[in-house]
């Protein structure tokens, strides 16, 4: 791959999206993990046909879609279910990752990923972002957001990387418990450094 990559994370309710939208409004293209998640369960796609054999057509919503809440049900709750769906799904999702990075034509290209590090797909980026906030303030605006428990978002956050893990893995920290205007502006900031190592790397 010879575009200059930028590996964007944060926990749930960090503010990640905040700072891609930004990074895209500046004309940067944005690869999203969970989009392409999204993808390659869609309906007609060979990820989905696969989980319909695997587990049965009542895998399925009426409308032929995956049933996401009976799937997660089923692999919380068998750790071999869940080994299957991520040796079919990874690769899956890592090829589709990487056709996407190379075919960015902008002068950097980001990928979001909230498990960047988890899934090591910082191996593919020249440079990694971490967007960060307290541990309390991602229980309180992922619950306001999704309408969801505490408890839940608890479950969630011990499911990811530990914020210090993070913190000591990123080679750039943004924190985004302030103002969104000077978050903005230290995005900006970042984008021309960004600009430069991806211009010095060609």
């Amino acid at each position: 791959m010879s575009n200059w990559i930028l590996g964007l994370t944060g926990g749930i309710g960090a503010g990640k999206t905040l700072v891609s939208n930004h990074l895209a409004s500046l004309d940067i293209e944005i690869v999203d993990a969970d989009v392409i998640a999204r993808d390659v369960v869609a309906i007609g796609s060979d990820g989905l046909s696969a989980i319909e054999q695997h587990f049965g057509h009542a895998i399925l919503l009426d409308d032929g879609s995956l049933n996401r809440a009976k799937l997660r049900e089923i692999i919380f709750a068998d750790s071999e279910h869940k080994s299957w769906l991520n040796s079919l799904l990874h690769p899956l999702i890592r090829q589709n990752i990487t056709e996407q990075l190379t075919n960015a034509k902008s002068p950097y290209v980001v990928l979001s990923a909230p498990l960047l590090f988890e899934n090591k797909l910082d191996a593919l980026c020249d440079h990694t972002l971490l967007v960060d906030v307290p541990v309390e303030v991602q229980l309180a605006r992922t619950a306001n957001r999704d309408s969801v428990s505490t408890e839940q978002v608890k479950n969630i956050i011990a499911a990811q990387m530990s914020r210090e893990d993070k913190l000591q893995k990123a080679d750039s920290i943004l924190d985004n418990h302030r103002e969104i205007s000077s978050v903005l502006l230290d995005v900006e900031e970042l984008h021309h450094a960004f600009l430069q190592q991806a211009e010095i790397s060609k």
